[in-house]
Protein backbone atom coordinates (compact mmCIF):
# COMPACT_ATOMS: atom_id res chain seq x y z
CA UNK A 1 0.00 0.00 0.00
CA UNK A 2 1.26 3.48 -0.85
CA UNK A 3 1.29 5.29 2.50
CA UNK A 4 1.28 8.77 0.90
CA UNK A 5 -2.52 8.57 0.92
CA UNK A 6 -2.32 10.07 4.42
CA UNK A 7 -1.24 13.42 3.01
CA UNK A 8 -3.09 13.31 -0.31
CA UNK A 9 -6.71 12.34 0.36
CA UNK A 10 -9.26 14.97 1.56
CA UNK A 11 -9.03 15.30 5.33
CA UNK A 12 -12.70 14.67 6.20
CA UNK A 13 -13.19 11.36 4.36
CA UNK A 14 -9.65 10.29 5.31
CA UNK A 15 -10.24 10.84 9.03
CA UNK A 16 -13.57 9.03 8.78
CA UNK A 17 -12.00 6.03 7.02
CA UNK A 18 -9.27 5.85 9.68
CA UNK A 19 -11.47 6.54 12.69
CA UNK A 20 -14.70 4.62 12.00
CA UNK A 21 -13.14 1.13 12.20
CA UNK A 22 -11.58 2.10 15.53
CA UNK A 23 -14.79 3.70 16.83
CA UNK A 24 -16.65 0.47 16.07
CA UNK A 25 -13.86 -1.54 17.69
CA UNK A 26 -13.90 0.63 20.79
CA UNK A 27 -17.67 0.31 21.07
CA UNK A 28 -17.39 -3.47 20.98
CA UNK A 29 -14.50 -3.29 23.45
CA UNK A 30 -16.59 -1.14 25.76
CA UNK A 31 -19.44 -3.63 25.41
CA UNK A 32 -17.01 -6.37 26.44
CA UNK A 33 -16.04 -4.38 29.54
CA UNK A 34 -19.68 -3.89 30.46
CA UNK A 35 -20.65 -7.52 29.81
CA UNK A 36 -17.58 -8.84 31.64
CA UNK A 37 -18.50 -6.74 34.69
CA UNK A 38 -22.14 -7.80 34.37
CA UNK A 39 -21.22 -11.49 34.54
CA UNK A 40 -18.90 -10.90 37.51
CA UNK A 41 -21.65 -8.93 39.27
CA UNK A 42 -23.92 -11.98 38.97
CA UNK A 43 -21.50 -13.90 41.20
CA UNK A 44 -21.97 -11.42 44.07
CA UNK A 45 -21.52 -7.76 44.97
CA UNK A 46 -18.31 -8.81 46.72
CA UNK A 47 -17.01 -10.12 43.39
CA UNK A 48 -17.83 -6.76 41.78
CA UNK A 49 -16.01 -4.99 44.64
CA UNK A 50 -12.97 -7.22 44.05
CA UNK A 51 -13.03 -6.41 40.33
CA UNK A 52 -13.25 -2.69 41.13
CA UNK A 53 -10.23 -2.90 43.43
CA UNK A 54 -8.13 -4.83 40.90
CA UNK A 55 -9.08 -2.40 38.10
CA UNK A 56 -6.45 0.29 38.89
CA UNK A 57 -3.55 -2.19 38.61
CA UNK A 58 -5.08 -3.80 35.53
CA UNK A 59 -5.45 -0.35 34.00
CA UNK A 60 -1.83 0.45 34.90
CA UNK A 61 -0.61 -2.59 32.95
CA UNK A 62 -2.70 -1.55 29.96
CA UNK A 63 -1.35 1.98 30.34
CA UNK A 64 2.26 0.82 30.05
CA UNK A 65 1.47 -1.27 26.96
CA UNK A 66 -0.73 1.31 25.24
CA UNK A 67 1.44 4.29 26.21
CA UNK A 68 4.63 2.76 24.84
CA UNK A 69 2.62 1.69 21.78
CA UNK A 70 1.67 5.33 21.24
CA UNK A 71 5.39 6.15 21.16
CA UNK A 72 5.90 3.47 18.51
CA UNK A 73 2.90 4.74 16.54
CA UNK A 74 4.12 8.35 16.61
CA UNK A 75 7.71 7.57 15.55
CA UNK A 76 6.75 5.13 12.80
CA UNK A 77 4.15 7.46 11.26
CA UNK A 78 6.53 10.44 11.53
CA UNK A 79 9.38 8.59 9.79
CA UNK A 80 7.03 7.38 7.06
CA UNK A 81 5.80 10.94 6.55
CA UNK A 82 9.40 12.12 6.28
CA UNK A 83 10.14 9.32 3.76
CA UNK A 84 12.61 7.44 5.99
CA UNK A 85 11.56 3.77 5.88
CA UNK A 86 14.80 2.53 7.47
CA UNK A 87 14.17 4.55 10.62
CA UNK A 88 10.53 3.40 10.64
CA UNK A 89 11.73 -0.24 10.64
CA UNK A 90 14.19 0.54 13.43
CA UNK A 91 11.48 2.15 15.57
CA UNK A 92 9.18 -0.85 15.03
CA UNK A 93 11.84 -3.46 15.80
CA UNK A 94 13.14 -1.77 18.94
CA UNK A 95 9.56 -1.11 20.01
CA UNK A 96 8.72 -4.81 19.78
CA UNK A 97 11.73 -5.91 21.84
CA UNK A 98 11.06 -3.33 24.54
CA UNK A 99 7.35 -4.19 24.64
CA UNK A 100 8.17 -7.83 25.41
CA UNK A 101 10.56 -6.77 28.20
CA UNK A 102 7.89 -4.48 29.67
CA UNK A 103 5.33 -7.32 29.63
CA UNK A 104 7.59 -9.71 31.54
CA UNK A 105 8.40 -7.10 34.18
CA UNK A 106 4.74 -6.20 34.64
CA UNK A 107 3.78 -9.85 35.14
CA UNK A 108 6.28 -10.36 37.94
CA UNK A 109 5.67 -7.04 39.72
CA UNK A 110 1.86 -6.99 39.54
CA UNK A 111 1.37 -10.52 40.88
CA UNK A 112 3.82 -9.83 43.72
CA UNK A 113 2.16 -6.61 44.94
CA UNK A 114 -1.53 -7.58 44.71
CA UNK A 115 -2.07 -9.19 48.15
CA UNK A 116 -0.76 -6.12 49.98
CA UNK A 117 -2.51 -3.78 47.52
CA UNK A 118 -5.93 -5.33 48.14
CA UNK A 119 -5.55 -5.11 51.92
CA UNK A 120 -4.99 -1.36 51.62
CA UNK A 121 -8.66 -0.90 50.65
CA UNK A 122 -10.65 -3.67 52.36
CA UNK A 123 -10.55 -6.08 55.28
CA UNK A 124 -13.24 -8.32 53.79
CA UNK A 125 -11.44 -11.67 53.36
CA UNK A 126 -13.86 -12.81 50.66
CA UNK A 127 -13.20 -9.71 48.59
CA UNK A 128 -9.44 -10.11 49.09
CA UNK A 129 -9.57 -13.78 48.07
CA UNK A 130 -11.60 -13.05 44.94
CA UNK A 131 -9.39 -10.11 44.00
CA UNK A 132 -6.28 -12.28 44.36
CA UNK A 133 -7.80 -15.12 42.31
CA UNK A 134 -8.83 -12.79 39.49
CA UNK A 135 -5.61 -10.76 39.38
CA UNK A 136 -3.25 -13.74 39.46
CA UNK A 137 -4.81 -15.24 36.34
CA UNK A 138 -5.32 -12.03 34.39
CA UNK A 139 -1.82 -10.68 35.10
CA UNK A 140 -0.20 -13.83 33.70
CA UNK A 141 -1.20 -12.47 30.30
CA UNK A 142 0.63 -9.13 30.70
CA UNK A 143 3.25 -9.99 28.05
CA UNK A 144 0.47 -11.04 25.69
CA UNK A 145 -1.17 -7.65 26.22
CA UNK A 146 2.10 -5.85 25.43
CA UNK A 147 2.63 -7.76 22.18
CA UNK A 148 -1.00 -7.33 21.13
CA UNK A 149 -0.89 -3.56 21.66
CA UNK A 150 2.45 -3.32 19.86
CA UNK A 151 0.85 -4.80 16.74
CA UNK A 152 -2.25 -2.62 17.17
CA UNK A 153 -0.20 0.59 17.13
CA UNK A 154 2.06 -0.66 14.32
CA UNK A 155 -0.87 -1.44 12.01
CA UNK A 156 -2.50 1.89 12.90
CA UNK A 157 0.72 3.77 12.11
CA UNK A 158 0.54 2.60 8.48
CA UNK A 159 -3.19 3.25 8.17
CA UNK A 160 -4.38 -0.39 8.41
CA UNK A 161 -7.17 0.42 10.85
CA UNK A 162 -9.47 -2.37 9.63
CA UNK A 163 -6.94 -4.97 10.74
CA UNK A 164 -7.01 -3.51 14.26
CA UNK A 165 -10.79 -3.57 14.13
CA UNK A 166 -10.90 -7.26 13.15
CA UNK A 167 -8.32 -8.24 15.78
CA UNK A 168 -10.15 -6.37 18.55
CA UNK A 169 -13.50 -7.83 17.51
CA UNK A 170 -12.15 -11.38 17.60
CA UNK A 171 -10.65 -10.84 21.06
CA UNK A 172 -13.68 -9.10 22.57
CA UNK A 173 -16.35 -11.38 21.11
CA UNK A 174 -14.49 -14.54 22.13
CA UNK A 175 -14.15 -13.10 25.63
CA UNK A 176 -17.87 -12.34 25.86
CA UNK A 177 -18.75 -15.84 24.67
CA UNK A 178 -16.31 -17.58 27.03
CA UNK A 179 -17.25 -15.60 30.16
CA UNK A 180 -20.42 -17.49 31.18
CA UNK A 181 -18.97 -20.88 30.18
CA UNK A 182 -15.84 -20.44 32.32
CA UNK A 183 -17.50 -18.65 35.24
CA UNK A 184 -20.35 -21.14 35.77
CA UNK A 185 -18.87 -24.26 34.16
CA UNK A 186 -21.41 -24.70 31.36
CA UNK A 187 -21.05 -27.90 29.35
CA UNK A 188 -17.58 -29.46 29.52
CA UNK A 189 -15.99 -26.24 30.81
CA UNK A 190 -14.81 -26.21 34.46
CA UNK A 191 -16.64 -23.96 36.94
CA UNK A 192 -14.00 -21.33 37.78
CA UNK A 193 -15.97 -18.41 39.20
CA UNK A 194 -14.15 -15.09 39.06
CA UNK A 195 -11.01 -16.85 37.79
CA UNK A 196 -13.03 -17.89 34.74
CA UNK A 197 -13.66 -14.23 33.88
CA UNK A 198 -9.91 -13.59 34.07
CA UNK A 199 -9.07 -16.63 31.91
CA UNK A 200 -11.67 -15.60 29.29
CA UNK A 201 -9.97 -12.20 29.11
CA UNK A 202 -6.55 -13.81 28.62
CA UNK A 203 -7.76 -16.19 25.89
CA UNK A 204 -9.34 -13.26 24.05
CA UNK A 205 -6.01 -11.42 24.11
CA UNK A 206 -4.17 -14.45 22.71
CA UNK A 207 -6.66 -14.72 19.83
CA UNK A 208 -6.14 -11.02 19.10
CA UNK A 209 -2.41 -11.64 18.58
CA UNK A 210 -3.17 -14.60 16.31
CA UNK A 211 -5.19 -12.29 14.03
CA UNK A 212 -2.43 -9.66 13.93
CA UNK A 213 0.31 -12.16 13.13
CA UNK A 214 -1.84 -13.74 10.40
CA UNK A 215 -2.29 -10.38 8.67
CA UNK A 216 1.35 -9.45 9.25
CA UNK A 217 2.48 -12.62 7.41
CA UNK A 218 -0.20 -12.88 4.74
CA UNK A 219 -0.68 -9.18 3.92
CA UNK A 220 2.68 -7.46 4.62
CA UNK A 221 2.76 -3.81 5.70
CA UNK A 222 5.37 -1.17 4.69
CA UNK A 223 7.09 -1.37 8.09
CA UNK A 224 8.74 -4.59 9.28
CA UNK A 225 10.19 -5.99 12.47
CA UNK A 226 13.49 -7.30 11.15
CA UNK A 227 16.83 -8.56 12.54
CA UNK A 228 18.56 -5.97 10.35
CA UNK A 229 17.10 -3.22 12.56
CA UNK A 230 18.07 -4.74 15.93
CA UNK A 231 21.41 -2.92 15.99
CA UNK A 232 21.63 -0.62 19.01
CA UNK A 233 20.19 2.82 18.36
CA UNK A 234 20.24 5.11 21.37
CA UNK A 235 18.46 7.83 19.39
CA UNK A 236 15.56 5.52 18.50
CA UNK A 237 15.14 4.15 22.02
CA UNK A 238 15.23 7.62 23.57
CA UNK A 239 12.67 8.92 21.07
CA UNK A 240 10.32 6.00 21.83
CA UNK A 241 10.54 6.64 25.57
CA UNK A 242 10.35 10.42 25.14
CA UNK A 243 6.84 9.96 23.75
CA UNK A 244 5.99 6.64 25.38
CA UNK A 245 6.76 7.52 29.02
CA UNK A 246 4.52 10.62 29.09
CA UNK A 247 1.83 8.60 27.29
CA UNK A 248 2.19 5.80 29.86
CA UNK A 249 1.86 8.32 32.67
CA UNK A 250 -1.18 9.83 30.93
CA UNK A 251 -2.88 6.46 30.89
CA UNK A 252 -1.60 5.37 34.31
CA UNK A 253 -2.81 8.47 36.09
CA UNK A 254 -6.46 7.29 36.11
CA UNK A 255 -5.30 4.21 38.04
CA UNK A 256 -3.72 6.37 40.72
CA UNK A 257 -6.79 8.57 40.73
CA UNK A 258 -9.14 5.59 41.17
CA UNK A 259 -7.00 4.25 44.01
CA UNK A 260 -7.05 7.67 45.67
CA UNK A 261 -10.82 8.08 45.24
CA UNK A 262 -11.40 4.52 46.50
CA UNK A 263 -9.58 5.44 49.71
CA UNK A 264 -11.75 8.57 50.09
CA UNK A 265 -15.04 6.78 49.31
CA UNK A 266 -14.29 3.66 51.37
CA UNK A 267 -14.48 5.82 54.50
CA UNK A 268 -18.23 6.18 53.81
CA UNK A 269 -19.20 2.74 52.44
CA UNK A 270 -18.00 -0.05 50.14
CA UNK A 271 -21.08 0.74 48.04
CA UNK A 272 -19.41 3.96 46.86
CA UNK A 273 -16.35 1.96 45.78
CA UNK A 274 -18.68 -0.20 43.70
CA UNK A 275 -20.32 2.94 42.22
CA UNK A 276 -16.95 4.35 41.21
CA UNK A 277 -15.97 1.01 39.65
CA UNK A 278 -19.26 0.86 37.73
CA UNK A 279 -18.78 4.45 36.51
CA UNK A 280 -15.36 3.65 35.07
CA UNK A 281 -16.86 0.67 33.26
CA UNK A 282 -19.74 2.74 31.89
CA UNK A 283 -17.56 5.62 30.77
CA UNK A 284 -15.91 3.29 28.29
CA UNK A 285 -19.02 3.68 26.15
CA UNK A 286 -18.09 7.37 25.90
CA UNK A 287 -14.33 7.57 26.01
CA UNK A 288 -13.50 4.43 24.03
CA UNK A 289 -15.45 5.59 20.94
CA UNK A 290 -13.81 8.98 21.35
CA UNK A 291 -10.49 7.23 21.74
CA UNK A 292 -11.27 5.39 18.50
CA UNK A 293 -11.48 8.72 16.68
CA UNK A 294 -8.27 9.87 18.36
CA UNK A 295 -6.54 6.66 17.33
CA UNK A 296 -7.54 7.44 13.77
CA UNK A 297 -6.22 10.97 14.20
CA UNK A 298 -2.79 10.11 15.66
CA UNK A 299 -1.10 8.55 12.59
CA UNK A 300 -2.68 11.17 10.31
CA UNK A 301 -1.59 14.15 12.38
CA UNK A 302 1.88 12.64 12.95
CA UNK A 303 2.37 11.79 9.27
CA UNK A 304 1.28 15.24 8.08
CA UNK A 305 3.40 16.92 10.75
CA UNK A 306 6.41 14.94 9.49
CA UNK A 307 5.53 16.02 5.93
CA UNK A 308 5.20 19.69 7.10
CA UNK A 309 1.52 19.86 6.06
CA UNK A 310 0.43 22.20 8.88
CA UNK A 311 -2.84 23.23 7.25
CA UNK A 312 -3.93 19.60 7.22
CA UNK A 313 -2.72 19.16 10.81
CA UNK A 314 -5.05 21.94 11.98
CA UNK A 315 -8.03 20.58 10.04
CA UNK A 316 -7.50 17.05 11.34
CA UNK A 317 -7.51 18.38 14.91
CA UNK A 318 -10.65 20.48 14.40
CA UNK A 319 -12.67 17.63 12.87
CA UNK A 320 -11.58 15.24 15.61
CA UNK A 321 -12.64 17.71 18.31
CA UNK A 322 -16.05 18.21 16.70
CA UNK A 323 -16.67 14.46 16.46
CA UNK A 324 -15.60 13.97 20.09
CA UNK A 325 -18.04 16.65 21.25
CA UNK A 326 -20.91 14.89 19.46
CA UNK A 327 -20.12 11.58 21.17
CA UNK A 328 -19.86 13.27 24.57
CA UNK A 329 -23.19 15.03 24.03
CA UNK A 330 -24.88 11.71 23.33
CA UNK A 331 -23.23 10.18 26.39
CA UNK A 332 -24.46 13.01 28.57
CA UNK A 333 -28.03 12.49 27.38
CA UNK A 334 -27.89 8.76 28.11
CA UNK A 335 -26.53 9.27 31.63
CA UNK A 336 -29.15 11.89 32.46
CA UNK A 337 -32.08 9.86 31.10
CA UNK A 338 -31.11 6.31 32.09
CA UNK A 339 -28.71 6.57 35.03
CA UNK A 340 -30.78 4.29 37.27
CA UNK A 341 -31.14 1.60 34.61
CA UNK A 342 -27.39 1.69 33.92
CA UNK A 343 -26.50 1.20 37.58
CA UNK A 344 -29.10 -1.57 37.81
CA UNK A 345 -27.05 -3.64 35.39
CA UNK A 346 -24.40 -4.18 38.06
CA UNK A 347 -26.21 -4.33 41.39
CA UNK A 348 -29.64 -5.12 42.77
CA UNK A 349 -29.11 -3.10 45.96
CA UNK A 350 -31.70 -0.26 45.82
CA UNK A 351 -29.52 2.09 47.89
CA UNK A 352 -26.50 1.54 45.66
CA UNK A 353 -28.62 2.09 42.54
CA UNK A 354 -30.07 5.34 43.91
CA UNK A 355 -26.68 6.70 44.99
CA UNK A 356 -25.05 5.57 41.73
CA UNK A 357 -27.77 7.17 39.62
CA UNK A 358 -27.19 10.51 41.35
CA UNK A 359 -23.42 10.14 40.87
CA UNK A 360 -23.75 9.55 37.11
CA UNK A 361 -25.96 12.61 36.67
CA UNK A 362 -23.46 14.84 38.48
CA UNK A 363 -20.36 13.48 36.74
CA UNK A 364 -21.96 13.72 33.28
CA UNK A 365 -22.03 17.52 33.58
CA UNK A 366 -18.37 17.49 32.53
CA UNK A 367 -18.55 15.07 29.60
CA UNK A 368 -18.87 17.54 26.71
CA UNK A 369 -16.17 19.94 27.91
CA UNK A 370 -13.84 16.97 28.50
CA UNK A 371 -13.64 16.50 24.71
CA UNK A 372 -11.29 19.50 24.58
CA UNK A 373 -8.63 18.02 26.87
CA UNK A 374 -8.97 14.45 25.57
CA UNK A 375 -8.58 15.51 21.93
CA UNK A 376 -5.74 17.93 22.64
CA UNK A 377 -3.84 15.34 24.66
CA UNK A 378 -4.18 12.79 21.84
CA UNK A 379 -3.06 15.35 19.26
CA UNK A 380 0.04 16.20 21.28
CA UNK A 381 0.97 12.50 21.42
CA UNK A 382 0.51 12.16 17.66
CA UNK A 383 2.74 15.19 17.11
CA UNK A 384 5.44 13.74 19.37
CA UNK A 385 4.80 16.36 22.07
CA UNK A 386 4.71 13.93 24.97
CA UNK A 387 5.43 16.44 27.73
CA UNK A 388 2.59 18.75 26.69
CA UNK A 389 0.20 15.80 26.67
CA UNK A 390 1.40 14.77 30.12
CA UNK A 391 0.79 18.27 31.50
CA UNK A 392 -2.85 18.09 30.36
CA UNK A 393 -3.29 14.70 32.03
CA UNK A 394 -1.66 15.88 35.24
CA UNK A 395 -4.22 18.66 35.50
CA UNK A 396 -7.03 16.21 34.71
CA UNK A 397 -6.05 13.41 37.06
CA UNK A 398 -3.92 14.89 39.82
CA UNK A 399 -3.43 18.64 40.17
CA UNK A 400 -7.11 19.62 40.22
CA UNK A 401 -9.30 16.60 40.92
CA UNK A 402 -7.44 15.07 43.87
CA UNK A 403 -7.41 18.13 46.16
CA UNK A 404 -10.88 19.23 45.00
CA UNK A 405 -12.34 15.74 45.62
CA UNK A 406 -10.75 15.56 49.06
CA UNK A 407 -11.92 19.03 50.12
CA UNK A 408 -15.45 18.65 48.74
CA UNK A 409 -15.84 15.19 50.29
CA UNK A 410 -15.23 16.81 53.69
CA UNK A 411 -17.87 19.44 52.95
CA UNK A 412 -20.47 17.42 50.99
CA UNK A 413 -19.72 13.76 51.63
CA UNK A 414 -19.48 11.35 48.64
CA UNK A 415 -21.34 13.86 46.43
CA UNK A 416 -18.31 16.14 46.73
CA UNK A 417 -16.23 13.51 44.92
CA UNK A 418 -18.70 13.36 42.03
CA UNK A 419 -18.76 17.17 41.68
CA UNK A 420 -14.97 17.23 41.52
CA UNK A 421 -15.15 15.49 38.11
CA UNK A 422 -16.93 18.28 36.19
CA UNK A 423 -15.03 21.05 38.00
CA UNK A 424 -11.77 19.42 36.90
CA UNK A 425 -12.88 19.15 33.28
CA UNK A 426 -13.52 22.90 33.09
CA UNK A 427 -10.07 23.79 34.46
CA UNK A 428 -8.32 21.24 32.23
CA UNK A 429 -10.09 22.43 29.08
CA UNK A 430 -8.68 25.94 29.64
CA UNK A 431 -5.17 24.54 30.10
CA UNK A 432 -5.55 22.44 26.92
CA UNK A 433 -6.52 25.44 24.79
CA UNK A 434 -3.46 27.34 26.01
CA UNK A 435 -1.13 24.40 25.22
CA UNK A 436 -2.60 23.89 21.74
CA UNK A 437 -2.22 27.55 20.82
CA UNK A 438 1.38 27.57 22.04
CA UNK A 439 2.13 24.55 19.87
CA UNK A 440 0.72 26.28 16.78
CA UNK A 441 2.85 29.37 17.39
CA UNK A 442 6.03 27.27 17.64
CA UNK A 443 5.26 25.00 14.66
Amino acid sequence: MNDTFMKEKPVGPLLASMALPMVFSMLVNSLYNIVDSFFVAQISEQAMTALSLVYPVQNLINAVAIGFGIGINARVSYHLGAGNKKMADTAATHGFILAVIHGILMTVISIAVMPAFLRMYTQDETVIRMGHEYSTVVFLFSTVISISLFFEKLFQAVGRMKVSMIALLVGCISNIILDPFLIWGIGFFPKMGIRGAALATGIGQVLTIVVYISFYILRPIPVRVTPKAIKASKETDLSLYAIGVPAILNLALPSFLVSFLNSVLAAYSDSYVVILGVYYKLQTFLYLPTNGIIQGMRPLIGYNFGAQEMKRVKKIFRLTLEASCVIMFLGTAVCLLASGQLMGLFTTNPETIAAGSKALKIISAGFIISAVSVTTSGAMEGLGKGIQSLVISLFRYVIVIMPVAWILSRLMGPEGVWNAFWITEVFTAVVSVVIYRQMLRKA
